[in-house]
């Protein structure tokens, strides 16, 4: 797939979720194989203000290219400026949230409430697009409810606004993260534009990424949930869409608590121990999934604060864990 004058090798991608898509994080899975990442969401009004927290979530690294800084708001003078200032951290693409539908975000005109409002989603996009030197996507969702299905329509007038790439999210907005993705629409935006189209939604495994690829016709497939505590999502679809196609097996207990624990450690670096441990809780609950005993040890993950802590949890779960010796 190519964004611009991006090239992107293969097939999955990491959505950028808020509070969770975070640098260790999307090192983490470029290292098992994600083909292209997209920061945390950044308000472009924060930007305005020159808001440190705000700053940090632009903050890239070599590990995890090629990257993109993606940005909400609902103003083109303001988006367009915003994304100037993104570019002080050398993003490879600006993306522009027009799915996120998250009340905060949505009740203020931006996210998913863009796509009430097409013209103005097209003003948007043309804005950064002039703004910026580097290629220029969106992500969208099928509409923002049942009676105003309306992603072809956003997706035809962001592309005749410059846009270089669309994601599309098989939920309305009213619909959130359920029931089913329509993938239906992603195919029919895919048939509508001539620029790449990366489906989102659903995609929770190797078979489930070829599927949404054979039936949509889109160009890359984006994971958003099921890469969460699982980062082998991207070697196991890799495997897969490889010819001829593999099962990549899922990872032991050993290297699941290696793997967290190599994440966790580049969140107290980048982060500080205190903050990191505090946001690695729910990150521990995830890696934990389905393991015996899970619940329990979910408990203490929730009250993680140190790192020793956490060390502390992972020899209790090995030893749990481990096989008994023969007699």
């Amino acid at each position: 797939m190519k964004i611009g004058n991006l090239q992107i090798d293969g097939y999955a991608v990491l959505a950028p979720m808020a509070g969770v898509a975070d640098r260790a994080f999307r090192e983490t899975c470029v290292r098992f194989g994600a083909a292209y990442v997209v920061s945390e969401m950044v308000s472009s009004k924060g930007l305005q203000f020159h808001d440190n927290k705000t700053s940090a979530l632009m903050i890239l690294s070599d590990a995890e290219r090629p990257a993109g800084i993606q940005l909400f708001g609902s103003e083109p003078a303001v988006m367009a400026e915003a994304a100037k200032i993104a570019m002080e951290y050398a993003p490879d693409v600006i993306d522009i949230n027009m799915g996120c539908p998250a009340p905060k975000v949505s009740c203020n005109g931006a996210g998913s409430a863009l796509m009430k409002n097409p013209p103005l989603c097209g003003e948007i996009v043309a804005a950064v697009k002039n703004a910026v030197p580097v290629p220029v996507t969106v992500k969208i969702r099928k509409g923002w409810d049942r009676k105003s299905v309306n992603a072809l329509e956003v997706a035809k007038i962001c592309e005749a606004a410059g846009a270089d790439a669309i994601t599309i999210h098989g939920r309305t907005r009213e619909q959130m993260y359920a029931p089913e993705a329509d993938w239906e629409i992603i195919r029919q935006v895919k048939q509508a534009v001539k620029i790449p189209v990366i489906g989102n939604g659903d995609v929770v495994s190797a078979q489930t990424a070829a599927q949404l690829l054979e039936q949509t016709g889109c160009d890359a497939v984006m994971v958003g949930r099921a890469a969460l505590g699982n980062p082998w999502i991207f070697a196991q679809i890799n495997a897969y869409l490889s010819d001829p196609p593999r099962l990549f097996p899922p990872p032991g207990l050993n290297e699941r608590m290696r793997v967290m624990l190599e994440h966790i450690r580049l969140m107290c670096a980048y982060k500080g121990e205190r903050r990191a441990m505090n946001e690695a809780r729910k990150q521990v609950g995830w890696y934990l999934k389905g393991m015996k005993n899970a619940a329990s040890y979910r408990r203490r993950a929730g009250t993680l604060e140190t790192w020793s802590q956490l060390e502390e949890l992972v020899r209790d779960i090995l030893t749990d864990n481990a096989a008994p010796s023969e007699g």
